[in-house]
């Protein structure tokens, strides 16, 4: 539907209740002209009253650049049962056709809005700071799900955020999806390919790109144990550790060498370590932990 002067819909168009029957028409092809947030509820759900409100608050605030789709799921379960919908309130948002975010539970308000924001591109640098803070926090607590959300999230409103686009290709790296990690990397435009957070992703990925040639380490550290200054043999564990993922230990190893002889192998420790550090990320425990010790042993 086209209005003159670039007027808003009204609101019955904006915010309706849906159906099963008319998810396609309400939802599916309603996305090409705008976002449709769908929100799944039931009269006897609590949250359901409580989230209603402030959401169409939100959708009412955009002008007509969002659409908002209710769906009572005593009288229509279908839509919801195909999409693994277990609990309500449960939301989510459809673009072009597709699902491209959502959440579960009843939100603050301000949540609310930056999921609208999101929507339609109208987040602020800050929007994008909180989540990226809030991918960090999912990180420390071992949410991949939660963290690849929040960096999702953070894309959406700013598709060339090198920080966004690193985070979510180490998630796929974590997962074991390398060629998916790279693919994510290309994501950055040419100007960010340089930035200290995609470089330590890319070194990340050359590290465990050698994880395939990695067989049983016990080998190698019954070489170390025996005699501590093969350097060889730790200068391979190492290695090993590293393509593995074990960072810090690998860390261990070759300041262990740089400590004895510094100069092995023409300095082959030390750059190896500072590859570690790179992979790792400049702000990661693994990096600031390892150049303190390593400064500790250079100018003791």
């Amino acid at each position: 539907m086209t209005f003159i002067d670039g007027a808003a819909p009204p609101e019955r168009d904006i915010i309706k209740d849906g159906s099963d029957q008319g998810f396609m028409a309400d939802v599916i092809e309603a996305s090409n002209a705008a976002p449709v947030i769908v929100d799944f509820w039931a009269p006897w759900c609590g949250p359901c009253k409580t989230l209603g409100p402030p959401l169409e608050k939100a959708v009412r605030a955009a002008g007509g650049k969002v659409r908002l789709v209710k769906i009572n799921i005593d009288d229509h379960p279908g839509v919801a049962g195909q999409l693994g919908v277990r609990s309500i309130p449960a939301v989510y948002a459809f673009d072009k056709g597709r699902p491209v975010d959502g959440f579960m539970g009843a939100v603050a308000e301000s949540q609310i809005k930056q999921f609208v924001d999101r929507l339609i591109g109208a987040g602020s640098a800050d929007d994008i700071n909180a989540m990226l803070d809030q991918a960090a926090e999912s990180l420390s607590l071992g949410d991949l799900g939660g963290a690849a959300q929040s960096f999702a999230a953070a894309l959406q409103i700013d598709p060339a955020n090198a920080k966004a686009i690193a985070g979510m290709a180490r998630l796929y790296l974590q997962s074991g999806d390398a060629e998916q990690a790279r693919a994510v990397l290309d994501m950055a435009p040419p100007e960010k390919q340089n930035d200290a957070e995609i470089a330590g992703v890319r070194a990340a990925l050359e590290l465990a790109a050698s994880a395939s040639d990695v067989g049983d380490t016990r080998e190698l550290e019954a070489k170390v144990s025996a005699n501590p200054n093969d350097f060889q043999a730790r200068y391979d564990l190492a290695e090993a550790l590293s393509a593995r993922g074990d960072l810090e230990a690998a860390s261990e190893h070759l300041l262990a060498i740089i400590a004895k002889n510094r100069e092995w192998n023409e300095e082959a420790a030390r750059k190896q370590l500072l590859k570690i550090f790179e992979a790792a990320g400049p702000m990661s425990d693994v990096a600031k932990q390892g150049r303190r010790k390593l400064s500790a042993i250079l100018f003791s």
